[in-house]
Formats: C-alpha cells, structure tokens, sequence
C-alpha cells in the first residue's frame, strides 16, 4: 500500500473523526445518551449509532461507486429534510416521557457480601425497539442510517472525484465509518457523564436535563429542516 493511499486512508479516518461533531450527530445522540443512567451504555448507544450510520454510508457507497447510481441533489436533500423531522421527533418523545413519567429515578437495595447498598436506576416503560434495562435498543442504530444517507451524497461526490478506484473507494468509506464510529464512541462518553454523576449525586436535576435536551432536539430539527426547506430552497423545488 503506498504512501498516498496511506495518507488518503488517513484523512478518512480524520475526517469520520471530524463528522461526529456535527451539530444534527450531537443533538440527535444526546436524546438517546440522556436516557441512560452509565457511562458504558452511553459509550454503547454513540458506538451502534456510528454502526448504523457506516452501514447506510456503505451502501450508498456501493450504489454510486459500483453500480453507478446517481444521487440527485433533491434526493440529497429530502434526506437532510428526514434528519430535521427527526431529530423534532426524538425531542418530542423524550418531553412526552417525562411528562407522562415513563422515565424515572429510582432507588434500589441489593445485598453485596452481607450488607445493603443503595443504587439509583433508571426506570422506563420499554418498546418493543427500546429495551433499556438489557439493550441500548434499535433506535440508536436506525437514527445512524438516517444521518448516514442524508451525507452519502457529498461523501460519495468527494469519493469518486479523489480515487480512482473502485475497491479502494470503498475502503475509503470503510476508513471513514470507522472514524465515525469512533468519534461517536468518545462523544457519547462524555455527553453521558453529566448524566451518570447526576444520577447519583443530583437526581433531580436529571430531568432538567432530559427536558432541556427534549426541548432543543425539538427547537433544532425546526432550525435544521427549514434550512433545507427555505434555505437551500429544496421546498420550491417540488412545488410546480
């Protein structure tokens, strides 16, 4: 493997690195993240979404690099419309389980060689998709592929005007899902600490938490999806 395609491989990785700090990538995880109660499911939740997102972005991927598929800009931009509309909606159902208290602290005792210990836990209603107390769910990995085909188009355009082949297009994206993993991986780490020391320190203050986050995922995807709508015009476009 020569050196250019090192570097090229390299700045792949940089680059998924870079992606996971995008506003709509933080705001969306945060919705998620702000329901767990440690630091290793947090670190889980950001780590499937980054796996979901690198599966759409392969197989965007492969669509336009192999077998040549064309992405349209309005296709393009219908998907960046779906991320808004979801991230109002990851917002909307955070405020709608606080309110209706589906999400609560609360304290257990165990026995642990003899003696009692007093543990906080996470309480929530679960789906079938939202199993919390086992699983981080399927959601943290659908919500990845809807942001991963929202940015297929500008990656794969950067893709095939920079590298030749195919294969190794591929593996570029490849990289570039691996940085993003694990860019996801750390920011969900550390957007799930406040909410692991609160838990066990300032319970109540968990729900102001959740409620801000609720209310800006919400006020952000209202942002986010007029900018697509108005802002890059994509609306009046499929007016006649």
């Amino acid at each position: 493997m020569n050196t250019s395609l090192l570097a090229t491989l390299g700045l792949g990785f940089g680059l998924g690195l870079k992606h996971a700090l995008d506003a709509d990538h933080l705001v969306a995880i945060s919705t998620i993240v702000g329901r767990e109660r440690s630091v290793w499911r947090s670190s889980l939740v950001g780590t499937v979404w980054g796996l979901g997102h690198t599966a759409s972005l392969f197989m965007a991927a492969v669509a336009v690099i192999v077998l040549r598929v064309s992405i349209s800009p309005a296709m393009a931009q219908s998907m960046e419309f779906c991320v808004g509309v979801m991230l109002m909606i990851l917002g909307a159902d955070l405020v709608r389980r606080l309110l209706r208290g589906e999400i609560q602290l609360h304290s257990h005792t165990h026995e642990h060689d003899g003696e009692s210990h007093a543990h906080l836990h996470l309480h929530a209603y679960a789906t079938v998709d939202d199993h919390l107390h086992h699983t981080v769910g399927r959601r943290p990995f659908f919500v990845g592929v809807v942001h991963g085909l929202a940015g297929s188009a500008a990656l794969t355009l950067f893709v095939l005007s920079t590298i030749e082949s195919a294969w190794m297009a591929i593996l570029y994206v490849l990289v570039f899902g691996a940085g993003t993993v694990a860019g996801m991986f750390i920011m969900s780490t550390l957007i799930g600490l406040p909410f692991a020391l609160a838990s066990r320190r300032l319970s109540g203050a968990v729900q102001c938490l959740q409620l801000a986050i609720g209310v800006g995922s919400f006020a952000f995807g209202i942002f986010y999806a007029g900018q697509v709508a108005f802002g890059e015009h994509w609306l009046t476009q499929l007016l006649p």
